[in-house]
């Protein structure tokens, strides 16, 4: 893990050295980040902590109290970041996310620092009350650690009842008292003071945007994507180490893999989807040495390395493999095929790092690691494309309230085609024009009376997921499975909720639900990226940057809602890099989803499962009841249709306050008793949600 953590105090200390800035500890013992390098000291220093890259930490100062540092892939100059610094000042923030890449910017300017989150959640920012002032983090356990914090057992209780339902979640953290900035915004602290201030233009709900031009909306996404991977490929190289020698009957791939050693330079995931394949064509086909290093490794020269992954205990994805392999005929990618038996199926292995926040992907990382493991030190993945690119159901609301009806026709003739039933029109129609006509508070006050009623039944297959889709919130997969008492928790903070949104979300419902998703899936892909790490490699999805997802965002709603628009706006992409030859059925959506390999997985592994839930802590925080999950568990493996993502949130969640209150160490030094988060455990006991509400 890498985060960058630092605070600021009400009263300005007399400025300390560099090598002893922090507070004062516990006997004395100066209090720091354990593993960290100093960016700038007193009176409010920022540290920078975990393997960061020397090419990922640059901090430019104008005098000793105005300066930004930003870490992370930015395509800034040292110039562009000056100019940025002395504009912040002024209070502009925009355009300090605005550069290519992935990065967190941090801006000191006197006492005021400003502390800028992503579009997607993707590195999000985190703050707490500390000792008279505030200390910020990009990671939540850090705080949580210098605060002592205990869990926050309504936050868990909307994680798993209403994961996707912002008014449920609030800014919480599974951590008491540390909260989460929201995407989109920025953390602003004037000698301690906090303030959470959003650096998006707000469109008007009153107006309907003026109509965009699909081929410029198209042209932007095109310009933005290649500029992202662009800027990754100008970032020096990496070699993660030296190979320690031969072992007998392996060769060096088999050793870098056995040793958890990526390839040296740079490589893509190549799943023969379009997201994938689209960033691999591009890498190859940029202008540069895009693949691996000469003389490190594979032998490939400057091929880019194309990671695909066969899963043998589960069939289906014959055609995109097939994909895969034709499009790594192009000699400028050196096609890796690393095969999955049931040792990488879904719960086959639960073992696995503490990582900053629970994420259902903790049941799937030892999969992913398993493909990373042969990747490069730096790997394209396409996480994300679905969410900034597809359309949501409720955008069909978007449409009817922007006048445009004739653009539901195309979506709606696929999900007749895919029913059968000349009664999907209508249904749809009718399902859309009531939700463009719900309020935001009157969509919460309906998912409340959900939850307390224990109402969780759904239409089936495609059109009954598009219907259920087309509402302003929806309970999680796991909801069923929670105790009354956690879902009388969540149904009390959703009428909060509803009392404080009488003005709604400053958004349409279709673009909202949207963001909230993408927010979702990028908190998710965190979680994956500490779970599944191998040392020395960094994972990149461009698709999540802050200027890809501004220009996807801008894609017309008419454009958008077309059946296969993702596929077509990603092979105008490539047209338009000059890549033109691909091969038949690009883009055709998989319908051999990863549902059959969960089930297989949860089929394997009911056993371990089951005595995982003997004597959960989730049960002991009041959040379920033991012997419903067990029998829950029983049910899907012998397989009863119940919902996989929700049994999925609820072993992630088991697993990681296993692996929470497993810990011994801490983030800091300095602090009494080694202090560190959840110090109590969790203790049996009713009503134990209701101590953490606000």
């Amino acid at each position: 893990m890498r985060w960058l953590v630092g605070w600021s105090s009400t009263a300005a200390r007399a400025l300390g050295a560099a090598d002893s800035a922090g507070a004062t500890g516990y006997e004395g013992e100066t209090l720091r980040p354990v593993g960290s390098q100093l960016l700038w000291g007193d009176p409010d220093p920022l540290w920078a902590v975990g393997d960061w890259r020397p090419d990922e930490v640059r901090v430019i100062h104008a005098d000793a109290q105005n300066r930004i540092a930003v870490l992370g892939i930015c395509g800034a100059s040292d110039e562009e970041l000056r100019r940025g610094l002395f504009t912040a000042r002024g209070g502009a923030l925009r355009h300090l996310t605005a550069w290519p890449g992935s990065y967190t910017a941090v801006v000191q300017a006197g006492r005021r620092i400003t502390v800028c989150g992503d579009l997607a959640g993707a590195r999000p920012v985190f703050h707490a009350p500390w000792d008279g002032g505030t200390a910020y983090a990009t990671a939540a356990l850090p705080l949580a650690d210098l605060t002592e914090a205990n869990l926050d057992f309504g936050h868990l209780a909307a994680l798993l009842a209403a994961p996707e339902v912002p008014a449920a979640l609030r800014d919480t953290t599974p951590y008491e008292g540390v909260r989460r900035v929201a995407p989109g915004h920025a953390l602003v602290l004037r000698a301690g003071a906090r303030e959470i201030v959003g650096y998006e233009p707000v469109a008007s709900l009153a107006v309907a945007a003026p109509p965009a031009d699909p081929d410029r909306a198209v042209d932007a996404v095109r310009d933005a994507l290649v500029e992202a991977v662009r800027v990754r490929l100008a970032a020096p190289r990496h070699v993660p180490g030296l190979d320690p020698g031969p072992v007998p009957g392996m060769g060096p791939a088999e050793r870098r893999a056995a040793r958890g050693m990526p390839v040296p330079g740079i490589g893509a995931d190549l799943s023969g989807g379009p997201a994938s394949g689209t960033l691999a064509l591009l890498a190859a086909g940029l202008p540069g040495r895009p693949g691996t290093l000469l003389g490190h490794g594979t032998g490939a020269g400057e091929r880019l390395l194309a990671v695909t992954f066969n899963d043998l205990a589960v069939g289906g994805r014959e055609a995109e493999l097939e994909r895969a392999g034709a499009l790594a005929a192009n000699p400028r990618l050196h096609h890796v095929v690393v095969t999955g038996a049931e040792d990488t199926l879904p719960y086959a292995d639960l073992e696995g790092p503490l990582t900053d926040e629970p994420g259902p992907s903790l049941v799937t990382a030892a999969r992913h690691r398993a493909r990373l493991a042969a990747g490069s030190a730096d790997h394209f993945t396409g996480h994300g494309a679905r969410q900034v690119l597809d359309a949501h159901p409720a955008r069909l609301a978007d449409l009817l309230l922007d006048r445009q009806r004739r653009h539901l026709v195309r979506p709606v003739a696929a999900l007749t085609r895919a029913d059968g039933s000349v009664l999907v029109p209508a249904r749809v129609y009718g399902a859309a024009r009531r939700l463009s006509r719900t309020p935001y508070r009157t969509g919460l006050e309906a998912l409340a009376e959900r939850l307390m009623r224990r109402r969780f039944d759904e239409p089936k297959g495609p059109v009954g997921a598009s219907l259920a889709a087309l509402t302003w919130a929806r309970p999680g997969p796991a909801a069923r499975w929670l105790t009354g008492e956690a879902l009388a928790e969540v149904s009390v903070l959703l009428q909060t909720g509803a009392d404080r949104a009488a003005g709604g979300p400053g958004q349409r419902p279709g673009e909202f639900r949207a963001r909230t998703v993408l927010a979702r899936h990028a908190a998710d892909l965190r979680v994956l990226e500490q779970a599944a790490e191998v040392r020395s490699q960094r994972l990149h999805a461009p698709f999540l940057d802050n200027q890809v997802v501004r220009a996807c965002r801008d894609l017309p709603e008419a454009l958008r809602v077309r059946p296969g628009a993702r596929a077509a706006v990603l092979r105008t992409v490539l047209e338009g890099a000059g890549v033109t030859d691909l091969p038949p059925g690009w883009g055709t959506p998989s319908h051999a989803s990863s549902a059959a390999a969960a089930r297989a997985g949860l089929r394997l592994a009911a056993d371990s499962l089951v005595d995982l839930f003997d004597t959960p802590l989730l049960a002991d925080a009041g959040l379920v009841e033991a012997r419903v999950v067990r029998k829950a568990l029983r049910e899907a493996a012998a397989g009863e249709p119940l919902p996989l993502d929700g049994l999925a949130d609820l072993v992630s969640l088991e697993l990681w306050l296993g692996r929470l209150l497993a810990r011994r160490g801490t983030c800091w030094t300095g602090t009494p008793a080694r202090a560190r988060a959840v110090p109590a455990g969790i203790a049996p006991q009713r009503g134990a949600l209701r101590a953490g509400r606000p």
